[in-house]
């Protein structure tokens, strides 16, 4: 530090201020490491608050209902909060028969306390609901009973089992014992087509009512279809675009960004009256003859329409990534690769193939995944060999109202797109994409 001070002296500057134990410090005597410090908080500080309002939107409305949708697909509070004393009698219920006395009579009690609640506090209304889940007509049985049950007398088992069939099922009071947790796999028991059987195991259903897990595997396999789809359309497209000079290129990309700035319903109707048996497509087949009038082809409604539809209103997302990455890659490789001796599909495969890659991945990675969630494309033209898992979930918030199953089937499809993600990345690596 003093040789310091004297090189300073020397040059005719003042020596920088310290204090007793040779420190540097600032003009106003703070030691130099705090000021630096503070100016490090000030700085962190003020990046914060301008990122705050970005972070304060994400976590609201989109990490917030996240969490709220995967809780809602464990959360199982309808039994416990209706029956708590019902429960408790059945703690040494066996499952085999129809409960005894005490349990029935645990049940009015129950009832009769949720009667006299505040209307909008009741609890039987859900409960029938939740229970219906799990038992066909328990909803019917709950609000039938809960009308007669200020008229009932003891012996109360022989009341309720007069009142409704199911009261007299095991069937239903296995559920209750079952389904009395705070918490419930039910949800996704369901959501991967098993149920329990009368022993509390996790079986198949029947096939007939096998739907989720073909609807998640056609889901997957049609988002994979329109991947390849859109890559084999613009690819080329992508590839004429970055070779042209720039103001062409300019007037294509328009074209290629005209469905953008075009309603997805409109796109979506488009595609109904080009591909219904008397719409456009197959009226020109029929006047060229390649088909005759009464051979006219299938292509909406089905899983044809869902493809076609969705891989032109996806194509964008394709190419935009592959024109980015194919502008920046200099002709002279191809050149040079053809001046020594390699034919054309040589130096494409080896030379001008490989550097488009990131564009390759990260078009397939933003079409794949928008496609595995799409929902309006699938409901319009798909039908029922069309349909998406997405549109079950959509039946079962809108329709059915089953909200813990909807929120299984949605988490599992987000585990799911996270988990192919994470195999991409293992397997390609996410710091290849290139967006631009």
């Amino acid at each position: 530090m003093a040789q310091a001070d004297a090189r300073a002296l020397a040059n005719g500057a003042e020596p920088a201020p310290t204090d007793r134990a040779g420190r540097l410090q600032t003009a106003d005597g703070v030691p130099l490491k705090t000021a630096l410090r503070r100016a490090e908080r000030r700085r962190k500080i003020a990046a914060f608050l301008l990122v705050a309002p970005l972070l304060f939107f994400i976590l609201t409305f989109f990490v917030f209902p996240i969490a709220q949708m995967m809780w809602r697909s464990v959360d199982n509070p309808q039994v416990v909060r209706a029956l708590p004393q019902t429960l408790e009698a059945l703690q040494d219920w066996d499952g085999s028969d129809v409960p005894g006395e005490p349990v029935f009579a645990a049940l009015h009690a129950d009832m009769m306390a949720d009667l006299e609640r505040p209307r909008v506090a009741q609890a039987i209304g859900p409960l029938g609901i939740r229970l219906n889940y799990e038992l066909s007509a328990a909803r019917s049985a709950i609000s039938r009973t809960a009308r007669q049950v200020p008229n009932f007398e003891a012996p109360y088992r022989d009341a309720f089992m007069d009142s409704h069939r199911l009261w007299g099922d095991p069937a239903l009071w296995r559920i209750i014992k079952r389904e009395g947790r705070p918490l419930t796999s039910a949800y996704y028991v369901a959501a991967l087509d098993r149920e329990f059987d009368d022993q509390g195991n996790i079986v198949r259903r029947d096939e007939n009512r096998r739907i989720y897990v073909q609807l998640f595997i056609r889901t997957i396999l049609m988002s994979v279809a329109i991947t390849f789809l859109t890559f084999m359309l613009g690819f080329p497209i992508s590839y004429y675009l970055s070779i042209l000079p720039m103001r062409y290129a300019n007037l294509l990309m328009i074209c290629v960004l005209l469905p953008f700035w075009t309603s997805l319903l409109v796109r979506t109707s488009a595609w109904i009256v080009l591909l219904q048996q008397q719409g456009v497509i197959n009226t020109m087949l029929v006047q060229i003859g390649l088909i005759s009038d009464d051979g006219r082809l299938s292509m909406i409604y089905n899983m044809t329409g869902t493809i076609i539809a969705m891989t032109h209103i996806l194509l964008p997302f394709m190419v935009l990534p592959l024109y980015s990455v194919m502008r920046n890659i200099p002709p002279s490789y191809v050149r040079a690769a053809k001046s020594l001796g390699a034919t054309p599909w040589t130096a494409f495969r080896r030379i001008y193939f490989p550097q488009t890659l990131p564009g390759i991945g990260a078009g397939g990675v933003l079409v794949f995944i928008i496609s595995i969630g799409y929902y309006i494309t699938p409901a319009l033209v798909g039908g029922q060999s069309g349909r998406m898992i997405s549109n079950e979930i959509a039946r079962h918030m809108q329709q059915s109202l089953n909200w813990g199953l909807a929120a299984a089937l949605g988490t599992m499809l987000l585990i799911g797109v996270l988990v192919l993600y994470w195999v991409y990345n293992r397997l390609v690596g996410a710091d290849s994409l290139k967006l631009g």
